[in-house]
């Protein structure tokens, strides 16, 4: 039977796979809430959800450099990865392997689209279908919640030295406009390095979002970014909500109402 994955790639997988190896964590994540934890074989450093997972799970690498040794070893039937996530040398060398199925996220539809193509591939469509109706659900009280807030200027930063932050084209920035915060840096591509000394006459952001993840930000940061940020409110922001797709938006937006209303 041949699948499709989100870049229209063709999958020939001949009957439901039953090792996966996922290389992308909150897709890990997803395959847990999805119900497939026992066939689940290989994830990342980086897949730290659910916790066990890193002393019940062989660990292949991260998402970046993966131990290709490893992965064989597994003898996987499908190996997951995303557009973003993933290099595209990464996809190459594992379709030597198995079958590799890449996911391209940068909204909430391409999200729900997702859940269910792996509710498809992986014949668990009646779990997907639960997971995707909590979300909308979810996001439909939510929007109705952020309608009449106002809409606030906002930079969000993912890395220091170089400093770092999230452009258009991101699944963050998407989180962002949904939540009416106008992204500054909106007219940069992806993840841009930026000059925080320029942060005025680049948009004077109302608020700037230091995400816990990737980098890990502390407070003498939060300082030396608000020295230059004239009166900007700086807040420390959890990077998954913002970042992490598949189940973990059934979460998101309590975290993102929590968020606006202790501004």
């Amino acid at each position: 039977m041949v699948f499709k994955d989100q870049l229209n790639r063709g999958i020939c997988i001949e009957n439901t796979p039953m090792r996966i190896v996922s290389l992308v964590p909150s897709q890990t994540e997803l395959l847990h809430d999805l119900g497939l934890e026992d066939k689940i074989v290989g994830i990342t450093k980086f897949c730290v959800h659910p916790f066990h997972y890193k002393s019940t799970k062989q660990v292949v690498g991260g998402t970046k450099q993966i131990k290709i040794d490893k992965i064989k070893s597994l003898k996987p039937d499908i190996i997951l990865c995303n557009k973003e996530e993933n290099t595209r040398e990464i996809v190459e060398t594992c379709k030597q392997i198995c079958p590799v199925h890449i996911s391209n996220i940068v909204s909430i539809d391409d999200t729900l689209e997702l859940i269910s193509l792996y509710g498809e591939l992986f014949n668990i469509r009646t779990e997907a279908s639960k997971i995707i109706n909590k979300i909308q659900f979810n996001l439909d009280d939510f929007k109705s919640f952020v309608k009449d807030k106002p809409t606030l200027k906002v930079a969000y930063f993912i890395w220091r030295k170089p400093w770092m932050v999230a452009g258009n084209e991101t699944f963050i920035n998407y989180i962002l406009k949904l939540n009416k915060y106008k992204n500054v840096y909106n007219n940069l591509e992806r993840y841009p390095e930026v000059v925080i000394d320029n942060i005025q006459k680049e948009g004077d952001p109302e608020l700037i979002f230091l995400s816990s993840e990737p980098y890990p930000f502390k407070d003498e940061h939060a300082f030396e970014i608000g020295r230059v940020s004239h009166h900007s409110k700086t807040i420390f922001v959890d990077g998954e909500y913002f970042s992490w797709y598949g189940s973990r938006l059934i979460k998101a937006f309590n975290y993102f109402k929590k968020l606006r209303m202790n501004l």
